[in-house]
């Protein structure tokens, strides 16, 4: 049900096993992407793959046809390379190389219920420092999700991500994306931003499932938007990285829906319960 004030949609245990199963087919499209990217691949060619993978499973592709205003999005990931954050079109023309860092995006949906997560993949040998942004931007991922599970506001997720960016080095954290709410749409209520302070913000409650999803680049954190209307860039054209997980509260803890093991390895005890239940 929605609860009109903050127009969140809380998840009965039933629904959220739904969105298990959505979970866990994009967790086997992360998969196939880690097994697939390489130098001399094209991310259309990483695409199909994805695409397979999802309706093999018996799924449908989230973004496919997804619109916001700039006609429908034309694939089933986003692949974003270096200084490209997030919402890239897969193209023939765009193929990788070794020390490129790749952000897959991906969303699935079954039985009306959505899953969507992202994974950024190091091609080949990178610098030492895109090594660390990917790390960075994980690890500020799974604050986040940890906060979800001891916080009592929305805004301990985002205090979480910003404190774990600010405690790996100098990163920008951006500003104009976040995560969000995500049931049967992928794109719900609450927004959730990357930074802020932890008292504000909806109270969390069992029920509420959510997408955890920090962007960070090795410079600025201003992006500039391309022709196509989808791409989003570093304005300073530095590298970015782009993580994400959905997550669900429950009454016995945190369960990362697009995570293989639920969480379990990550979080321990906080989604050892949960997961349990599957």
């Amino acid at each position: 049900m929605f609860r009109r004030r903050d127009r969140i949609q809380y998840k009965t245990p039933e629904q959220i096993r739904k969105m298990r199963t959505a979970g866990l087919v994009v967790a086997e499209v992360h998969q196939a992407m880690r097994e697939s990217a390489g130098p001399g691949v094209s991310t259309a060619e990483l695409d199909r793959i994805a695409e397979q993978v999802i309706r093999s499973s018996g799924a449908v592709p989230s973004f496919k046809g997804y619109d916001i205003g700039f006609g429908p999005y034309p694939a089933s990931i986003c692949s974003s390379v270096n200084e490209q954050v997030v919402h890239a079109i897969p193209s023939e023309d765009a193929v990788l190389k070794a020390g490129d860092l790749l952000s897959v995006d991906v969303g699935a949906i079954v039985d009306g219920w959505h899953g969507d997560a992202a994974i950024t993949i190091e091609v080949g040998e990178v610098a030492p420092e895109l090594r660390a942004l990917r790390e960075a931007c994980e690890a500020s991922m799974w604050a986040g999700i940890r906060a979800a599970a001891t916080s009592k506001r929305l805004g301990g997720i985002s205090h979480a991500i910003e404190h774990s960016v600010e405690h790996s080095g100098e990163y920008g954290i951006v500003t104009g994306f976040g995560g969000h709410g995500i049931g049967t749409e992928m794109h719900q209520d609450p927004h959730i931003l990357n930074y802020g302070r932890p008292n504000e913000g909806p109270k969390l409650r069992p029920g509420m499932a959510l997408a955890i999803e920090p962007m960070v680049t090795l410079g600025s954190p201003d992006t500039a938007e391309l022709e196509d209307g989808w791409t989003i860039v570093t304005d300073d054209g530095s590298v970015a990285a782009h993580t994400e997980h959905t997550i669900a509260l429950c009454e016995d803890g945190v369960w990362v829906l697009t995570a293989p093991d639920g969480g379990v390895e990550q979080l321990g005890e906080l989604a050892a319960s949960a997961a349990r239940g599957e």
